[in-house]
């Protein structure tokens, strides 16, 4: 009798926890069908391969390719300097009172807002160091917006790697540098590779830092360089949201169907590369 009852408690307990897993998912789901709803029908090779003439109407392949490649250049120095930072946090530093206060610092910057960064690169990027509003000022920018995200990730996925690896590693004569290298971070590059993919959505999204740094209203040609400006799909969507009535709706849900799109075949293919890891370090255990 009492095994039944709980039985029945473990029933409740689950068709509780499923359903509100699966409420979860609904605004998401609503949100993807009424936006490809809206704005599919607008979505063409024309619509993603050729650059605007107008704000109005015509394709988005300018802001595409800015975003595309801002998010590049930002994870280029915002990858290794946290990997860098996360082994030495995890493997190097010595757990005292600053390495609290580190840990501690690191938490409090990732909770800061982007509009913040976007100041903070303004000041130090644009001006100060002369960069004017560029990829480059918006790169450095992201990157710094992403570090303590990144950081705290890969942190964690370094820690989460067995002792015995590495006692094993340097048992059988390996050095302090190559287990940390050889051992310790191509077994951690599943959560590395959960880290790239929180900060790659992150940076295509965000509106704040690269409307100080680098975002331009409108652009009819490519940037040519790093040092120039470049038109992104967030601000663009902001713009011709707020700032421009004259563009019909379904150009409006057509960006945003494109800029949610984008960001999910990029998060596709670091779980695709997250996959093949966890299957490699599968195989050679």
């Amino acid at each position: 009798m009492i095994t039944r009852k709980i039985r029945i408690g473990d029933g409740i307990g689950y068709a509780f926890v499923y359903a509100m897993t699966a409420l979860a998912f609904v605004p998401v789901i609503a949100f993807l069908i009424y936006v490809t709803a809206k704005g599919i029908g607008r979505i063409n090779w024309e619509f993603l391969a050729t650059a605007s003439s107008s704000m109005e109407s015509g394709g988005i392949f300018a802001p595409l390719f800015g975003t595309l490649l801002l998010t590049v250049v930002s994870l280029a120095f915002a990858v290794p300097i946290s990997l860098l930072a996360a082994v030495y946090l995890s493997e190097y530093a010595r757990k005292d009172r600053w390495f609290q206060i580190i840990e501690l610092t690191i938490a409090n910057l990732a909770g800061v807002p982007s509009v913040v960064y976007g100041l903070f690169g303004l000041g130090l990027f644009v001006i100060f160091f002369g960069l004017g509003k560029s990829i480059i000022a918006g790169a450095l920018t992201m990157a710094c917006m992403s570090l303590p995200l990144l950081v705290t990730v890969f942190y964690q996925a370094l820690k989460a790697v067995p002792m015995t690896l590495r006692e094993a590693s340097l048992a059988l004569g390996a050095s302090k540098l190559a287990t940390t290298f050889k051992i310790v971070v191509p077994t951690a590059l599943p959560g590395i590779f959960t880290g790239v993919i929180l900060a790659t959505a992150r940076i295509a999204g965000e509106t704040a830092p690269v409307l100080f740094t680098v975002a331009a209203y409108y652009m009819p040609n490519l940037p040519q360089s790093l040092g120039d400006q470049s038109m992104l799909l967030s601000y663009h969507l902001y713009v011709i949201s707020t700032q421009n009535t004259g563009v019909k709706d379904e150009q409006k849900f057509a960006v945003t169907l494109v800029l949610v799109m984008l960001v999910l075949v990029v998060n596709l293919v670091a779980i695709w590369a997250r996959s093949r890891a966890r299957k490699k370090i599968g195989h050679l255990g």
